[in-house]
């Protein structure tokens, strides 16, 4: 993995800083945000701005160059690879570190008082420009809105990616289970409860949900450009209108059962403005959407709250749950395939990273209603397997051996659901050291799936029951333990989450959430290993109710056979071994009996041999 140069762009960059065409005063420092104006996890090619900048690829990071130094902060999952990726004018942060300074610190620590700090203002979150605005100011430092994004100027004398278009896919009630009109009863008794006259939507995620559509805009997730604004009323979309077709039209007119107005995506800001204009009561508005955005509505009339849609979105209905748990019959029955094929081929052929990969994209593809990756596959043989977020590249491509530990972790996009499932396999003869950290990941794993809890419990209070068999021999792992996962959404979803550390929005689990369970342990140079199961958060059925609370606890829907080879038996106990002896055997009713019905007796063989009972 090979660091790019970036000396070039950063003298372009500061050139910049100092150019009064484009600031309004001359910038000591500019921050480049990994987000787009919608604070996306993942982005389109066209706003990969740090990246580009810093040559540093991982999904989360923000870098701020000063007039001399260059900084960039990551978390956990991302140390590695930055410190491969980022070339010598760059200083790696490692976010969550007690030592490492924050962002705001360290501009205080390195700029003179009287400095001032640019960003583009639909990159940042109100909620950080906030902060980071007010702990400048005390300092003697001033944050300023860059309105021309800096690096925009310097990508443009480069290959930078046109804006996306992609055409726009209507998704039925067959999927969805509800209609949008039914979404927009639910949103307007939020509102009404909150006194609030107008929901402004900028997540995209959230967009496409309420208006059940899907896009193709960003690589990975299925959704496109757009803002909404709700109101007692009407129902404002603001998208390129090139891509709003008749049918797209209809569809949005009839299911929304309300007054429709399509608009050009760049009004957004100038609908906002009048409807506040207009407006009696409050705007509810996220926090976490863009600076800019929230800007435009007048200060006492903002209601900044979560959006009510986050939640909504994460409670699955019938329908969705039941498309979502035959989406991962249906890509367990390719991983099986896969597997089935690594296993014999390596054999014979030597196959690499990049090779593997796109094999098991292949079998993917011949599922029914399979729509694209939900992410890069995380395909890492022996040292590759520690880079948390590995993907391979042409530079890094390793072959995978019968002497090493290969990880995959996978997903993929179905028309009725989002799948996320990480194996690590060998195809050898493990050490006992690999044995035992994976039995002790195992352990975890199956620890924090038969957890019973109360509700209203936050996930960061079940993260040590994955943890606690690596903390026992002083082992652990540097990232969260479980995520949401969309419904033919993004693949990473809120509001809630399993991690070491509570989260300010952090919502309690709830019955029909989903969230992955994915404890790991990494040795960099050597080997990784995660286990990751997709569960659903469903009812427990306990002896006793204690005030009335109701219990919950996790069912499993992945349903791909856990590698037996790389146990080490004597670290389980009869419960354990009888929690696997139970869920393989779910794998091989119901995945087998579709690779039955699919004619794959190869792949049936081996989910058959993978899912023996262990005694």
């Amino acid at each position: 993995m090979n660091s790019t140069k970036t000396g070039h762009l950063l003298t372009a960059l500061r050139a910049l800083m100092s150019n009064t065409k484009y600031v309004s005063h001359p910038l000591q420092a500019y921050i480049v945000p990994t987000a787009d104006a919608h604070q996306s996890e993942y982005l389109a090619n066209r706003d990969k701005r740090r990246p580009f900048i810093s040559g540093f690829t991982g999904s989360f990071g923000n870098a701020i160059i000063t007039t001399d130094k260059a900084a960039l902060w990551t978390d956990g999952r991302y140390f590695l690879q930055a410190s491969k990726q980022l070339d010598d004018n760059w200083t790696l942060m490692k976010q969550g570190l007690t030592e490492t300074l924050s962002m705001e610190d360290w501009l205080i620590k390195v700029l003179p008082k009287e400095s001032y700090v640019g960003v583009d203002p639909f990159l940042l979150t109100h909620e950080f420009w906030t902060r980071c605005s007010q702990k400048l100011k005390d300092a003697g430092l001033t944050l300023v809105a860059v309105q021309d994004n800096l690096v925009d100027l310097v990508w443009a004398s480069y290959d930078r990616a046109d804006v996306p278009l992609s055409p726009l896919m209507i998704l039925s009630p067959k999927y969805t289970g509800k209609t949008i009109g039914k979404k927009l009863e639910s949103i307007r008794a939020e509102m009404k409860a909150a006194n609030c006259t107008a929901l402004v939507i900028s997540a995209l995620d959230e967009v496409a949900w309420l208006l059940n559509m899907r896009g193709f805009d960003i690589d990975f997730n299925p959704v496109f450009f757009a803002y909404a604004i709700v109101t007692a009323d009407r129902l404002h979309v603001f998208t390129s209108l090139a891509r709003i077709t008749s049918e797209i039209h209809d569809h949005l007119e009839l299911e929304s059962e309300t007054e429709l107005k399509l608009e050009p995506y760049e009004n957004v800001l100038h609908r906002i403005e009048s409807i506040c204009n207009d407006a009696h009561g409050q705007i509810w508005i996220s926090p976490l959407s863009s600076y800019a955005v929230v800007n435009a509505i007048t200060t006492k009339k903002q209601y900044l709250k979560p959006s009510p849609i986050a939640l909504m979105k994460a409670l699955k209905n019938f329908t969705e749950l039941n498309g979502i748990r035959n989406a991962h019959i249906r890509d367990a029955a390719a991983l099986c395939e896969f597997y089935a094929w690594l296993e014999s081929e390596i054999k014979i052929n030597p196959i690499t990273e990049i090779k593997a990969a796109d094999v098991l994209e292949d079998f993917r593809k011949q599922q029914d209603d399979f729509i694209s990756l939900s992410f890069p596959t995380i395909s890492g043989s022996g040292e590759n397997g520690a880079i948390i977020h590995y993907c391979p590249t042409e530079a890094t491509n390793r072959e995978i051996t019968q002497t090493e530990l290969y990880l995959c972790d996978s997903g993929a996009q179905y028309r009725d659901g989002t799948t996320d499932v990480t194996r690590t396999v060998h195809l050898g003869n493990p050490t006992e050291h690999e044995k035992e950290c994976f039995t002790r990941v195992l352990k975890g794993h199956i620890s924090l799936c038969k957890a019973i809890f109360p509700n209203g419990t936050n996930g960061h209070v079940l993260d040590m029951l994955a943890r606690k068999s690596l903390w026992d021999v002083g082992l652990d792992y540097r990232h969260g333990t479980g995520h949401g996962v969309g419904a033919f959404l993004n693949v990473h979803e809120g509001p809630h989450g399993i991690g070491c550390k509570p989260r300010k929005y952090d919502a309690p689990l709830m019955v029909g959430m989903t969230v992955t369970d994915e404890p790991g342990y990494y040795e960099d140079g050597a080997f990784g290993i995660r286990i990751e199961n997709v569960v659903i958060v469903k009812s427990a059925e306990t002896k006793y109710n204690f005030g009335l609370t109701g219990f919950l606890t996790f069912e499993p829907i992945t349903l791909v056979p856990i590698q037996q080879k790389l146990l080490s038996p004597k670290l389980l106990t009869e419960d354990e071994i009888a929690w696997l002896n139970d869920y393989h055997q779910v794998c091989r009713e119901k995945v087998g009996a579709l690779l039955l019905q699919q004619g794959k007796l190869n792949a049936m063989k081996w989910l058959q041999k993978e899912t023996e009972v262990i005694g």
